[in-house]
Order: C-alpha cells, then sequence, then structure tokens
C-alpha cells in the first residue's frame, strides 16, 4: 500500500487529487495511469488494472492511497469542528460509549467518522442512512495524523462490519 497527501493549492480537490493519483501511479506502478471508470453506486476504479486506489480531499489537503487490495480513504482537517448531535446518528453504542469517554470528543468524533467513510470507500456501498452500526475502536491503527489531518485507510480484508 502507497499513501501520500500534500497541500490543494490553487486547485480544486478532485483535481488535485486525479494529479496525485496520476504521479503516484507512474512511481510505485511505472505506467501512465489508465482509465477510471465509475461503478453504479459511483466507486471509482480502474479498468484494466490489478491496482485499486482512493482519494480524499478536506478544504486543504488531498491524500491518495494506492493498493492491491480494495481500499478506501478519509480525511479530515484536525481543526474542523463537528456537530456533537451527529454522534447520536452515526456511533454504534459500543463506539458512543468510547466517544462519551474522550476527553476530547469532537477529536473523538473526528476519528470515527473519517473510519466510516473509509470504510463506505472501500466496500462502494457509499454512506447509506446511518452508519451507525461499526465497533471502531478510538484506539484503531488505521488512524493517523497526517499533516494536520486525521486519515484513515481501510482495506478490504481488514474493514469492521
Amino acid at each position: 500500500m502507497f499513501l501520500e497527501g500534500r497541500e490543494i493549492g490553487d486547485t480544486t480537490g478532485h483535481l488535485a487529487g486525479r494529479a496525485l493519483l496520476a504521479e503516484m501511479y507512474r512511481r510505485y506502478v511505472g505506467e501512465e495511469l489508465p482509465p477510471i471508470r465509475v461503478t453504479e453506486r459511483g466507486k471509482p476504479y480502474f479498468e484494466d488494472s490489478p491496482w485499486y486506489f482512493s482519494i480524499s480531499h478536506s478544504k486543504r489537503h488531498v491524500f491518495c492511497v494506492l493498493s492491491q487490495t480494495p481500499i478506501g480513504i478519509d480525511g479530515e482537517e484536525l481543526d474542523r469542528k463537528l456537530n456533537p448531535k451527529l454522534a447520536e446518528k452515526i456511533l454504534s453504542s459500543t463506539e458512543r460509549e468510547e466517544y462519551e469517554q474522550a476527553s476530547d470528543r469532537n477529536l473523538a468524533l473526528l476519528k470515527f467518522w473519517v473510519l466510516k467513510e473509509a470504510q463506505a470507500k472501500c466496500t462502494g456501498e457509499g454512506l447509506k442512512g446511518y452508519p451507525n452500526h461499526t465497533n471502531f475502536s478510538l484506539s484503531d491503527p488505521r488512524v493517523r495524523q497526517m499533516q494536520g489531518c486525521l486519515v484513515a485507510v481501510v482495506e478490504e480484508e481488514d474493514h469492521v462490519i
């Protein structure tokens, strides 16, 4: 798995993501970026390549992951403030217990959010309704800090439902 991120600069998140993906594909695969298709549910994929990818962008950063297994990524700025009422809608009972005990509830909610988004991108199902059926943990090693953001990467073999 290859993971990179950078500041978006003076372009859109979408264009910055595609540019980063193209650079990574050349660097790690040694070929030009193949055509990208989209599933019925909106998950992008390479039509004729054994590689999988996922892109996420926030207001100021873009992140991309490239892997030989289905993968999903999400990134959020650490300074993003989430509405605490979101916790009631998206957290499972187990997650809610951890959230309630967290010293920084906004950071806890951000961690759960990036994990849920990354999983939805990995499976290609998207966020249907409220994603409150997971059992993620605040100590999940798939969440890391990068460039002032929280970034979660979920691969197919390790997603939790």
